[in-house]
């Protein structure tokens, strides 16, 4: 009986040293796991505010030097659009180009039927359950500012005062489906 008791004696003895062992190991890991993040945040990597303003740096080259900007309106549009089922419905669209280019409001008067066209093509293209989601109207804003520049570019290419891809935002002010 007193055999049994020592041998209990030794396993319980193992299983300290085991478990240390792990605890050990675990405090290592938990340490490794921080110094590493706060290497990669001093380093900028996961900094949201570094990478927010580079972003905001990059657009800002791409502005040029000009701070300022300029706004047009296209107001009141109303399309057609469907669903995931096919059926239609209305909506009315209306939105702001923001702008480098001081000239903007003009430029978006003369080239309405243009922009306009642009606009329908990309709300035809999507149904009316993505429009209504977050996603679908940044996709939205994404492709329509792309594609007026294009629109702009292409009809100001004789003009070498115009900057090419002058717009740089969208706002809706209006976005009603029914």
């Amino acid at each position: 009986m007193a055999e049994e008791t020592e041998a209990q004696g030794n396993n319980s003895g193992g299983g300290k040293g085991l478990m240390i062992v792990l605890i050990a190991l675990v405090v290592i890991l938990i340490l490794a796991v921080a110094g590493g993040a706060y290497f990669l945040y001093s380093q900028g990597v996961l900094s949201p505010k570094d990478g927010q303003t580079q972003e905001e740096t990059v657009k800002k080259e791409e502005a040029g030097d000009s701070k300022e900007t300029f706004k047009a309106e296209l107001n009141d549009l109303v399309l057609n659009i469907t669903n995931s089922k096919g059926r239609e419905k209305l909506m009315k669209l209306s939105f702001a180009i923001k702008s480098v280019e001081p000239s903007i409001a003009a430029l978006t008067e003369n080239y309405r039927a243009e922009i306009i066209d642009v606009v329908i093509r990309q709300i035809s293209a999507r149904s009316s359950e993505e429009l209504l989601t977050v996603g679908g109207k940044a996709l939205l804003k994404e492709e329509l500012i792309e594609e007026i520049n294009t629109v702009l570019n292409e009809a100001t290419s004789s003009n070498e005062d115009i900057k090419a891809n002058h717009i740089k935002q969208i706002l809706f002010t209006t976005f009603v489906i029914k």
